[in-house]
């Protein structure tokens, strides 16, 4: 008997030591991306309240801190610089104040950031001074400097919560020169990212040695442009085929992703992807077991969640309210009339009043023989009467330059081509499409519902032209003259006025399509402004007073009885009306 109870206190005894032993930590990481200005729950251009926000994620945030205290990581992935009249105003304005991204950040307490593309976009000026302001470390292992060689932010973070070690591993999408011209990114070079990230988890798993490795990546899942070496989405081949990574953040690409993929050692790699606007935050759970202090056990879940429906945190509005009030007076000056209203719609289907008056202007502002211009809102509207600042944002959504080129009527040509091989399906019959349309994409923000991304889809004005969808690829585009009335002439230089974003080779419209190399563009470049198009626009605007922006006759899709009927259609698929 005495024996037996020994036995049983041992055992017990036993039990309650392995049971000290054993600890079990639960955290959880929240992701924003791709926020581009949606801080307050107001639309400053279509002047009404907004779903989703940091406003309403900093609700759904603090909920979450309740219950994990300091066992909550808050991040951010970058491309938070442009987009709404607050970037701009907060960039470009009040340029004297703490950039009102980084008050924002700071006050939500985030834990680390990443850097966008569109927020190198906004040039040294502006995001150096916001990576001083920010108060959290900023992540970016491939934005290296070209004279020491060394990352120009910091390549990683290392947190510590309930005593679990996590470092955060930054990349950007490397693909920047593609788009954006040298003086915004002056003495910087961007990595290829599978090399980089190999090469900075094997050095945090040296010397760091985490508990827990993140990815924050501002790079797609895959697709994108390919520049050499450098792919524009790498998230799915870094996640693959760089082992060491617990869960990769990732954005870029406007698009929800909630992936379990298997690395090159078999081990799980959660990928999330909360999309854009602050409507969606990513969320990864994360469960560590540890016994005897060692970590024996992961279990990550990853999730998506929408955050549109939160109530409104309104102590952060009250916080913020003296620059709401001063933006909401910046976008409500008056610059001049519309006597008629244009619809963004239109642009699709041919020529616009929409798009067409940015190619009046841009002719306007330059003197080049030929304007090229794509759609760059889906839906948008400008009514009939006064038109303020806001309305420009409406009219011209991004901070692009505007650049002239020399480009023959033969790269002029393959340009369009390419173009509308984009944009134009190949109808086989009446009953076809005339767009290049994909189901697939209608919650895609950059794509709505066609195959590919809208702000590709370049017109052209100062060229008179049709475009036979019935044609392959490649053969659609049939210059028949300049819009004077002179004759086009295949072999002849002409100026071409388009934004930078083209004019840097973005979209491959000049590479792709008419054929250039990167170093051919940049010897055909003949100008470029300093400040942005909208500036221009705006300038432009107030010293006519009024306009009355107006469809061309330029161009059209043909055969028209099939492209009229076929327009109609996909207008009502797209728009409902």
């Amino acid at each position: 008997m005495k024996k037996t109870l020994i036995i049983g206190i041992s055992l017990f005894s036993m039990t309650l030591s392995t049971m000290a032993a054993e600890k079990t930590i639960k955290l959880k990481i929240i992701e924003t991306s791709d926020v581009h200005g949606y801080f307050f729950p107001y639309d400053f251009v279509e002047k009404k309240p907004l779903k989703g926000t940091l406003a309403r994620v900093n609700t759904y945030v603090e909920r979450q801190r309740r219950e994990y205290g300091d066992r909550l990581l808050l991040i951010d992935n970058g491309d938070i610089l442009q987009g709404q009249p607050t970037c701009y105003w907060t960039n470009y304005v009040a340029t004297a104040d703490e950039n009102v991204a980084a008050s924002v950040v700071n006050y939500m307490r985030y834990d680390a950031e990443a850097m966008g593309n569109h927020d190198v976009e906004t040039g040294h000026p502006v995001y150096d001074k916001w990576i001083r302001e920010v108060r959290c470390p900023m992540l970016g292992a491939n934005i290296v400097s070209r004279s020491t060689q060394q990352p120009y932010v910091k390549p990683y973070s290392v947190h510590y919560k309930d005593g679990v070690k996590i470092v955060i591993i930054g990349l950007l999408t490397p693909t920047i020169a593609s788009w954006l011209s040298e003086p915004l990114w002056q003495g910087l070079e961007f990595q290829e990212m599978t090399r980089c990230a190999r090469k900075w988890v094997e050095r945090v798993q040296q010397t760091e040695k985490p508990d827990l490795i993140f990815g924050l990546f501002h790079s797609g899942w895959s697709g994108g442009i390919v520049d050499g070496e450098l792919e524009e989405d790498a998230t799915e081949r870094v996640a693959k085929e760089v082992p060491g990574f617990d869960v990769i953040f990732f954005g870029h690409d406007h698009q929800v992703h909630n992936f379990r993929v298997k690395n090159s050692q078999g081990r799980d790699v959660v990928c999330l992807d909360p999309s854009c606007y602050a409507v969606n935050v990513a969320e990864a759970q994360v469960e560590l077991t540890y016994r005897d202090g060692r970590l024996v056990k992961k279990d990550i879940q990853g999730k998506i969640v929408n955050v549109s429906d939160e109530e409104i945190d309104t102590r952060m509005v009250e916080r913020f309210q003296p620059q709401i009030d001063k933006i909401k007076d910046y976008v409500g000056q008056k610059l001049g009339t519309f006597a008629c209203g244009a619809s963004s719609r239109d642009c699709f289907f041919g020529p616009s009043a929409f798009n067409d008056f940015i190619h009046d202007l841009q002719l306007r502002i330059s003197g080049a023989d030929i304007s090229m211009s794509a759609p760059l809102a889906f839906d948008a509207r400008i009514e009939a009467g006064d038109i303020t600042v806001a309305d420009m944002f409406k009219l011209y959504r991004f901070e692009n330059q505007l650049y002239v080129l020399n480009l023959t009527g033969r790269e002029i040509l393959g340009h369009l081509e390419m173009s509308y091989d984009l944009w134009a399906n190949t109808m086989k019959s009446p009953d076809d499409h005339l767009l290049l349309l994909n189901d697939n994409s209608r919650g895609d923000q950059q794509r709505m519902g066609f195959k590919n991304y809208t702000f590709n889809f370049d017109s052209a004005a100062g060229i008179d032209y049709e475009v036979d969808v019935t044609k392959p690829n490649g053969q659609k585009v049939s210059i028949l003259r300049m819009s004077d009335g002179k004759p086009f002439d295949p072999d002849k230089t002409y100026r071409v006025v388009m934004n930078s974003y083209r004019g840097n080779g973005g979209g491959d419209l000049l590479t792709r399509g008419a054929g250039l190399s990167k170093a051919q563009i940049e010897q055909r470049i003949v100008s470029r402004t300093e400040l942005d198009l909208r500036h221009y626009l705006i300038e432009e605007i107030k010293k006519l007073g009024t306009v009355s922006p107006q469809a061309g006759k330029n161009w059209k899709f043909v055969p028209e009885e099939w492209t009229k009927p076929a327009a109609e259609r996909d207008r009502r698929l797209l728009f409902k009306d």
